[in-house]
């Protein structure tokens, strides 16, 4: 048996401990109904243990850190230069000094700032991909289940104060499921579930909401494991979650723009 060659760095991962729990429920759920996978692991963990406790260590020789130092003070001793004598500056030169100290000191702190903007996903799309994780480990995917978007749709009624498109899109590869109520920005969301081959698509809609400043350049780094597609039209954000790639993500919202009535 082997493992699936695209859950094999989860799989190393998770054994060295740098999964977040989302992907961390995700890979445990994927091991329970993956015998490849699960022996691969196993296999992991037995490797892992013998390296740890092997003796592979070879101690250096006793006099070799002495002879290491002395060459380190010698080579030191021939590349010092002399000192130069020491010329007066100009008074102009410590205030151009403290100037470009400045200077630098702003660039640094612009630059962490930009780091911290634009690589930590947002907190809903933290929130929703962990909604996504929750539906398919809690058995509470679907709560109307049902590929008959005049179904699903007048579903949603009076459960939600806001109406959205259901769109069928089984045309072009993704067959509607059903759909659900979710909870996500303190509030009761719809969610709309397709699918993709195997994979399931989660399409959270909710009333469209300020996520607050960001640097206009700025963009958010995905969810390790996740593809997220997000989107805002006509009052509503739309967010689509699921694990397959995310080129197939981007076709299924381009599919849903261009096939969405009016709500």
């Amino acid at each position: 048996m082997t493992p699936c060659p695209d859950r094999e760095p989860m799989l190393q991962a998770l054994l060295d401990g740098e999964l977040d729990a989302a992907n961390t429920l995700a890979i445990e759920a994927h091991l329970k109904t993956c015998a490849g996978c699960a022996a691969h692991l196993r296999t992991l963990e037995a490797l892992h243990e013998r390296l740890a406790s092997a003796e592979l260590a070879e101690p250096a020789p006793a006099g070799l850190r002495a002879r290491v130092e002395a060459a380190l003070v010698a080579e030191g001793r021939r590349a010092a230069p002399e000192p130069a004598p020491k010329r007066r500056r100009p008074w102009w030169g410590g205030l151009a000094a403290a100037w470009g100290a400045a200077g630098a000191m702003t660039a640094v702190a612009a630059g962490l700032l930009f780091v911290q903007l634009s690589a930590v996903p947002s907190m809903l799309e933290a929130e929703l991909v962990a909604s996504h994780v929750r539906s398919l480990q809690a058995n509470h995917l679907i709560d109307v289940a049902t590929s008959d978007r005049h179904v699903v749709r007048p579903w949603f009624n009076g459960k939600i104060d806001y109406a959205l498109p259901v769109p069928e899109l089984a045309a072009e590869g993704f067959p509607l499921a059903g759909g659900r109520l979710d909870y996500a920005q303190g509030r009761t969301v719809a969610a709309v579930v397709y699918r993709r081959r195997a994979h399931v698509i989660n399409l959270f809609v909710m009333p469209a909401r300020d996520q607050g400043w960001r640097l206009p350049w700025s963009r958010e780094a995905p969810t390790p494991g996740y593809a997220v597609e997000h989107w805002r039209d006509k009052g509503l954000d739309y967010w689509a979650v699921s694990d397959v790639e995310g080129g197939d993500l981007a076709t299924f919202r381009k599919a849903f723009e261009a096939h969405a009535a009016p709500p």
